[in-house]
């Protein structure tokens, strides 16, 4: 497999956003992001459907004009370097996107003549990423018989045949099983580690927490960046857990408290993200719940926590969250 020589650690991002904006007629989609993506890490878009995740990674390949801002890749500004950026860039989408009546070698094949390679050395990468996404039983398949785990083999394979320096991922996983989505990720940090930038919109808590950086997402407007553990470490919330056998008359009595932002149950308890300004939190719960017996404990947050918290408690119309926790 090829390599990328690591950049250090001090130089200029991979990526940098400055104010990014997209604005569709009335609706704006990007609302003024700005981030830095170090170079040979996973950056993660963590938010629900319509949080301008895709659009945003649409702005940074150079497919979409943003409307206000500016961007770069790789030192490029975009969108005006786009096409010198084609062949330093691979982008997956979330739909399988190669030809379902080609097949592998040759879905791989003609990807290759697009980025240009030459025959011996598009040769030799097909059969180098058909032995390593284990596709090499599956060459003469069409593509539209295979499953989704192979089909999604198939297109990082297509997305990283020209050995791209920044690789753009756009919920790459959201049609495969869970085994196959913990392949997928062994695969991301295989590039990782021999220079590859990845960038990857999620709404799995789970592959969010494999992110080196995170930035979550809402209504267009980047609400959280850090590490994981740097956003749960400072979470704006105090995070009670509640155990008891009468769940709904534990749940009845917390309803309406101004000081209970969130509530969400997990069996027989109670996870509840209250004010982190509220002292002694253990002991305004225990209040409530005067009559219902319930053990009552501050725990860590969890990365679904962190979200639920940086998007202002916004539920959904069942109340649960609108990010699946993998």
């Amino acid at each position: 497999m090829s390599n990328h020589a690591r950049a250090p650690a001090d130089s200029e991002p991979a990526i940098s956003a400055r104010g990014l904006t997209r604005r569709f007629g009335k609706l704006t989609a990007v609302d003024h992001v700005s981030l830095d993506i170090p170079r040979a890490r996973i950056y993660g878009f963590l938010g629900p459907n319509g949080s301008g995740k895709s659009t945003t990674i649409r702005m940074l390949c150079g497919l979409l004009r943003p409307s206000s801002g500016e961007c770069t890749v790789l030192g490029h500004p975009v969108p005006r370097d786009a096409e010198k950026l084609r062949h330093k860039i691979g982008y997956m989408t979330q739909r399988f996107s190669l030809w379902e009546d080609l097949t592998v070698v040759e879905n791989l094949d003609f990807m290759g003549r697009i980025f240009g390679l030459e025959n011996g050395v598009r040769r030799r990468r097909i059969e180098e990423l058909l032995e390593h996404y284990r596709l090499a039983d599956r060459r003469e398949q069409r593509a539209g018989t295979m499953s989704g785990g192979q089909k999604q083999r198939l297109a990082l394979a297509a997305a990283t045949l020209h050995d791209p320096e920044v690789l753009l991922l756009d919920e790459p996983t959201s049609a495969v099983d869970p085994q196959n989505r913990r392949d997928f990720w062994e695969s991301l940090f295989e590039l990782v580690d021999r220079g590859t930038t990845i960038l990857v919109s999620t709404h799995y808590m789970d592959e969010a927490e494999r992110c080196h950086g995170l930035a979550i997402l809402d209504g267009g407007k980047l609400v959280a960046e850090g590490a994981p553990r740097q956003l749960i470490d400072a979470i704006d919330a105090t995070v009670i857990e509640i155990e008891a056998e009468n769940v709904r008359a534990a749940r009845q009595a917390l309803d309406g408290q101004p000081f209970v932002k969130s509530v969400a149950q997990l069996g027989n308890r109670l996870h509840a993200l209250l004010a982190r300004d509220l002292p002694e939190p253990e002991q305004r719960v225990k209040a409530l719940l005067r009559g219902v017996p319930a053990s009552v404990e501050r725990v860590r947050a969890s990365l679904e926590d962190v979200f639920v918290a940086a998007t202002g408690f916004r539920r959904d119309d069942d109340g649960g969250h609108t990010v699946a926790a993998g």
